[in-house]
């Protein structure tokens, strides 16, 4: 807000163009009443003091509205940067998680990986074992049929083990 300035200080006396105006400080008289009603009219409108008080009331309104406005968009600049720091923040978060995950699930494919070759190798093993018994019970099988046929075709068939006792 800029100082006003009273007109007459710039001079000792007012301007010939104001010489039919009182030159007293105030307009009225000492009665309260103004003697010209014009001009509390005229110094109303065309003051140059009120003007400029006019103009820096209405130059302080804007400037106090454009501050208000700075400050709400630097505190929502603040509120958005907060909330992309934080948003930022909780996708970081996600993608930790994630990673752990896969970590885990790497690990827990790689001990079933290995608990499965494992059953592979005994059931390998078992297939072998149980192929290798089959052909020794053929065997025993075969003998026992060939020991039959030898017994019956013996001449000493009538006697039998049971029989000597």
């Amino acid at each position: 807000m800029q100082p006003s300035m009273n007109v007459f200080s710039l001079h000792d006396h007012p301007p010939s163009y104001l010489s039919h105006f009182p030159t007293s400080s105030s307009p009225f008289c000492g009665n309260g009443q103004n003697p010209n009603p014009f001009y509390s009219f005229q110094t109303g409108v065309n003051s140059p003091q009120l003007m400029s008080l006019s103009n820096s009331t209405s130059d302080e309104a804007e400037e106090n509205h454009s501050d208000m406005i700075n400050e709400r968009k630097q505190r929502r600049k603040l509120s958005n940067r907060e909330s992309a720091r934080r948003s930022r923040m909780r996708k970081q978060r996600q993608v930790d998680e994630l990673w752990s995950q896969v970590m885990w699930l790497r690990n827990e494919n790689h001990q079933l990986l290995h608990k499965l070759n494992r059953v592979l190798e005994s059931h390998e093993k078992a297939i072998e074992e149980n192929a290798q018994l089959k052909e020794e019970t053929s065997e025993l099988k075969h003998m026992i049929s060939d020991m039959t046929q030898l017994q019956n075709q013996s001449p000493f068939s009538c006697f039998r083990d049971e029989d000597i006792v």
